[in-house]
This record gives structure tokens, sequence and C-alpha cells, in this order.
């Protein structure tokens, strides 16, 4: 007998049965909320339903160049050039401050400092916008590769500039220009990369952009187009200095200092005796904020015609004309130990007759107390003491300089002379230019780093030890003297640094530079005159 219960829960089954069929189809419906499991969505549920034509819709994320091991891996070894390019960028920023062993250049170090930040900045562009390559991208990119072999090969070229900039130049503009064919070459395999998985998961290669696409290819236009006008003035800015390269120096250059840089030398006239037989003194002259060749030879060289003096001998302090950069910091204590180690090379001999100008003043005092006996006299024209060294110590002045310095490579200033106002290799090497000088920058913030500290103690040791015998003589400018007290009473301060005075002069009307005038020029001509004789 059948249970009327068996029967019922049959049917029941039955039923439950059809309703799981009927919920088993639905379920085999597309969804955005399942799979055909009846599972919960995971990371790998698609956010669009598929296509009824099997491909993918060209704005699904599944459509990526990153399907491809070898996007990917051209990423990952952007992103590890980027690390090793921004580690030797602050690398690099430091030396200009602290010259690490080995990476000293003999060059200013901006320009290996600028192709590293175009480095850096050509990497970061091609990281941002890595999935979105474009012609102009790739135009611009070929550009910048280009001009930067250019720069390699006349780094290469030209003796002197390889000179000074060293393995650290040569390397740095290696690795910009290997960078830039390395972002060509990858912009080429993501557009390919972005083709063929278009084709595969679409049906069909993507022409259009979307607005945030077309923001991003002209965002990257925008900065490469920056970049490739930077480029651009690098390469004029390294021309020129090839062609100032040219220039041979009146005198010579001689290895201080362990052989790390060149300092020049050069003298004018003939070793003479007096009726003793002794060795008739010889002129050596510090420039001041110029080099000598633009400031004291003029008159000099005047004074040496007229039979005031028979012999004089300058140089050029590191970074200025045509010595080299030294390393850093750099004092003048340090610069006299090199003047010293180039006169000992070139076979000069004492005695000397100190004759300087402005900030000079400072490194003819160290250089006279470290010598002595050697010292026939010391001649002071308008300038610097040490209690006024904090004018050229401040630091806004040396956030100035280092500004100055970044963008100097550009050449900013440099180009448009030598263009517009025919500035020759001279006057940028020695005379009205040469403060836009990469190296003269170089050495002017070297001086500034320091001033308040090094130098400082140098020169107030050397006061301490400076012979009270030493003839002296001082000559100020009138305009300084009446327009600052404080300049006033530091000169006075300068007649007392030996027991020997043989004269103070102010001369009227007569600015920092005193040659400058007819009647400083007299009063100069004639003290000069008196220290070499050793008549008062």
């Amino acid at each position: 007998m059948v249970s009327l219960w068996g029967s019922k829960n049959g049917e029941e089954q039955g039923e439950g049965d059809g309703r799981a069929s009927i919920d088993g189809d639905d379920s085999r419906q597309p969804s955005r909320h399942g799979d055909a499991g009846g599972r919960n969505p995971d990371e790998r549920t698609r956010l669009l339903p598929p296509r009824h034509d099997g491909f993918l819709d060209p704005d699904d994320p599944a459509v990526s160049p990153y399907n491809l091991w070898t996007v990917r891996a051209l990423r990952y070894i952007s992103v590890l050039c980027l690390i090793i390019s921004f580690l030797w960028w602050v690398l690099l920023l430091v030396s200009i401050f602290v010259s690490p062993p080995m990476m000293h250049s003999r060059g200013s170090g901006f320009f290996d400092f600028s192709y590293t930040t175009l480095t850096v900045g050509n990497l970061l562009i091609a990281i941002l916008f890595f999935t979105v390559p474009s012609k102009p991208m790739e135009i611009l990119t070929l550009v910048v590769s280009a001009f930067l072999l250019i720069d390699m090969i006349i780094i290469l070229a030209v003796p002197r500039v390889r000179l000074e900039e060293g393995w650290v130049g040569i390397a740095s503009v290696i690795w910009a220009a290997v960078i830039a064919l390395y972002n060509v070459m990858t912009d080429r395999v993501v557009a390919w990369g972005k083709k063929e998985e278009e084709e595969r998961l679409t049906g069909r290669h993507e022409s259009r952009r979307t607005l945030r696409e077309w923001c991003a290819v002209l965002t990257a236009t925008v900065i490469m187009v920056v970049m490739t006008i930077i480029v651009i003035l690098l390469t004029a800015t390294l021309i020129l200095r090839s062609r100032d390269a040219s220039l041979e120096p009146p005198g010579k250059r001689y290895f201080v200092d362990g052989e790390k840089y060149e300092i020049h030398l050069a003298c004018v006239g003939n070793v003479t005796y007096d009726a003793d037989g002794k060795r008739t003194p010889t002129v050596l002259l510090e420039g001041g904020e110029n080099p000598v060749e633009d400031s004291m030879d003029d008159w000099v060289y005047a004074a040496y015609g007229n039979g005031t003096i028979d012999r004089y001998c300058y140089y050029d302090r590191p970074g200025l004309a045509w010595s080299d950069n030294a390393p850093s910091p750099h004092s003048a204590g340090m610069t006299s130990d090199a003047l010293s180690e180039a006169l000992a090379l070139a076979g000069e001999q004492h005695p000397w007759v100190l004759v300087s100008n402005g900030v000079g003043g400072i490194y003819s005092r160290i250089f006279a107390s470290r010598h002595g006996r050697e010292i026939s006299g010391i001649f002071l024209i308008d300038t610097l003491h040490e209690d006024l060294l904090y004018r050229i110590a401040s630091p806004s002045r040396g956030f100035l300089l280092w500004a100055r310095g970044i963008i100097s490579p550009l050449g900013w200033n440099r180009l448009p002379g030598a263009i517009i106002k025919g500035r020759t290799r001279e006057d940028r090497t020695y005379g009205k230019s040469a403060y836009q000088n990469g190296k003269y920058i170089k050495a002017k913030l070297q001086e500034n780093l320091v001033a308040g500290s090094l130098t400082k103690n140098e020169v107030v040791q050397a006061r301490n030890i400076q012979s009270t015998k030493t003839p002296l003589v001082v000559v100020s400018s009138g305009i300084e003297v009446r327009r600052d007290n404080e300049w006033e009473r530091k000169q006075e301060d300068l007649t007392k640094l030996t027991k020997n005075l043989v004269a103070w002069d102010v001369v009227n009307a007569a600015p920092h530079e005193v040659w400058k005038t007819m009647d400083g020029r007299k009063i100069l001509e004639k003290r000069l005159g008196q220290l070499v004789r050793g008549t008062s």
C-alpha cells in the first residue's frame, strides 16, 4: 500500500527538482554578479559582460599592452634605470659642494649634472605616459637622442673639453644618449603591443583615443618640446665652449695638488740683478673679482714698458680663465699652496713683490705669511679686509651662484652675447663675459662656501704670522671710502698689517679698480717702483 505521505513527498521532490532545473537554467545566463557555478564575484570576475561576437569592448581594462611580458619587462627596466639615474643625480649634486674620491671634474661639473637631470626627466616622462605612445613623442625623443649623440661626439673629440669633463662627464652624456635611444625603442614596442592586444581581444586596431589619453599625449608632447629646446641649448653652448677651448693661454699650465688640476702661470720680462749681484724682485699679481688678464695686467704691463719694473708674473686662480676648477671644498690657503707648487714647477724664484686687488688681497696675505723672507713687499689695492668676508659668504649669494651654475650650460646669456653682441673667445675666457662661464661660477661658489670658515681662519692666522718688517703699501678707492664708512675703517686697519708702512694713498674719484683713472695709474706705478727698488 502506497503511503499518502510518501506520494506527497515524491511530488514535492519532483517539484523541487523542477525548480532546481529552472534555477540552474537561470544561473547559466550572463550576469555581472556571478558566474555559471553561482560563485561569489572575485578578482577574476569580468566587470562587463562579453560581447555576443566573442570580442571584448575596446574600453575593457583587459585590453592592455601589459598583457605582453615584453612590455612589462621594458617597464621594469625603465624603473630600474630611473633609480640608477636618480642616485647618480644625487651624487653629482653633492659633488658640487664636496668632491667624492675619484669623482673630481676639472671643469665646473654643471654640464654632467645637466645631462643627468635630462636623463631623469626623460625616464620620468617615459614611465608616466608608458601606455600612451604617440608619434609626436617618438619624433621628439628621436630628436633629443640625435642632439645627445652630437654632444657625446663633441666631448670626446675636443681634447680640452674631454679633459675638463673627465670620466664623470663622459659617462653622464653617454648614459643620457643611451637612455634617449632606449625610450625611442620602448615607445615603439609599447605601440606594437597595444595594437597586437587590440586586434586579438577586440578584433580591430583602435585608432580613437579617450579624452584622458588626449590630455596625456598633449602633456607629454609639451614637456618633450621643452626638453628638446633644452638639449638644443646644451649643444649650442657646448659648441661655443669647444670654440673657446682653442684659445691658447699666454703662459703654461702646471699640474698641482697631486695632478688633480692645472694652474695657468705666465711671466713677462727677464730676470735682472742689481749692482750688488742680488736678484731684482719679481712682481707677482693676484687678481680681484676678475682674472688678472682683464684687470691689473693692463697697467702693470705699462709699468713694465716704462721701465718701472723688469719682470712680473701672474696666475689664474682655480676656475678662472685658463686654470681648471679645484676639488670642493677649496679655500684661499689651498689656492696659495697651489700657486707655490706651480711657481716651483716653473722654476721661478723669489724675492717677490705681491700686488693684489679686492678679494685677491686675502690670497696674497696668506701667500706672504707662508713665504716669510721671500717677500720683498706687499701692495694692497683697495683689498678686502678679513672682517668683511661675510659679504661674500652670505647664504643668499651662495644660492644665487648655485642657481646660476645649474642653468649656465643652457648658455642663456653666453649665446646671445656671441650671436647678437659679437663677444669673442677672449671675452668669454677672461674678459667681460667671463662671469658667465660655468668654471668661473663654480670658483665663486667654492669661495662663498668657505669664506666665513676655512678662509677666515687662514687669513687670521696669516696676520699673526706675517713678518712685521715687510714693506707695505695700501692704495684705496676714494669712491669706496666715502661711500662705505666700514670699508674706510678696514682700509685703515690694513695699513697696520706690518710696522713698515711705505704709504697709504686714497685716490680721489677712483673706483674700486683704481687704475681706471689717470691719477690712480700714476700713484700705482710710483708706489710699485718704490717697493721693487726698496725705497720709501
